[in-house]
């Protein structure tokens, strides 16, 4: 790994680079089997971008980090990303937040269990939903709906990753995915107002798109017409009026006759 830190060390801010290393600056001899899985005496080739600098002097490699070291650099990362949140600075909080997820990789996590998983979790899993809120308010509702899954894939009953995956969801058009978060967030949070509100908003908007449907097909079919009255043969009033008249006088010359 030597090689790529020698690389970055020549990079700008903001530059993308490829790097080829060869084994010996990379991971050496007997190479990698775990991951990432790399061959023994392997050349690597790297895609770089380098986002920003760190600020923070760690002192020492990831890879030299004990675990309690690696979760206090992330939670400082984390708490940084937090400060540029609250002052509106969206992306600089997000590279905060992936710089404190990067101490805690899938390779870094597979080894953990019991106390040091749950201490890691508790602040891998907030820099994830605390993405996703940066991503909602940056309109990039899949990457949103993403980060949200992340840490329910952990913790399926989260409150906060349901809303904000819902949130993102109905943002998007998808009102029967994002009704679903919302309702099972409301199951473990039934007070809380901002879940009762989207679920509202979601019932006016079917309400709304039921009636745009409903005019769009009256134009299309048009009104049921009324029956019209109809008109009365004066005529033939009369000729049955003439009938039975002639059938009275009838019955009439009848009975004198008898």
């Amino acid at each position: 790994m030597a090689g790529l830190g020698i690389g970055v060390a020549s990079m700008k801010s903001g530059e993308r680079a490829l790097f080829h290393v060869d084994w010996e600056l990379g991971y050496g001899e007997e190479g990698s089997f775990s991951f990432p899985n790399v061959p023994p005496s392997a050349d690597i080739i790297y895609e770089a971008e380098l986002i920003g600098f760190d600020e923070f002097k760690e002192g020492k490699a990831r890879s030299d980090m004990t675990v309690e070291e690696r979760i206090e650099a992330a939670d400082r990362r984390k708490i940084e990303g937090n400060t540029c949140f609250k002052e509106e600075k969206l992306e600089e909080a997000m590279q905060q937040y992936e710089m404190a997820v990067a101490y805690m990789g899938d390779d870094f996590m597979f080894q953990l269990f019991g106390k040091y998983r749950d201490m890691a979790l508790a602040v891998k899993n907030p820099c994830h939903l605390n993405m996703a809120a940066c991503l909602i308010k940056l309109k990039r509702h899949e990457e949103a709906i993403g980060q949200c899954s992340i840490v329910l894939s952990e913790d399926e009953n989260n409150v906060k990753a349901l809303f904000r995956r819902g949130k993102a969801r109905a943002e998007l058009g998808q009102t029967d995915a994002a009704r679903e978060d919302f309702q099972k967030a409301k199951k473990y949070a039934p007070q809380d107002k901002a879940i009762l509100r989207e679920l509202r908003l979601l019932a006016e908007h079917d309400r709304a798109v039921y009636q745009k449907q409903k005019e769009i097909y009256k134009g299309i079919f048009g009104p049921r017409p009324e029956p019209k009255p109809q008109r009365r043969n004066r005529f033939l009033l009369f000729w049955l009026w003439l009938v039975s008249l002639f059938s009275r006088l009838f019955k009439l010359q009848r009975q004198k006759e008898d």
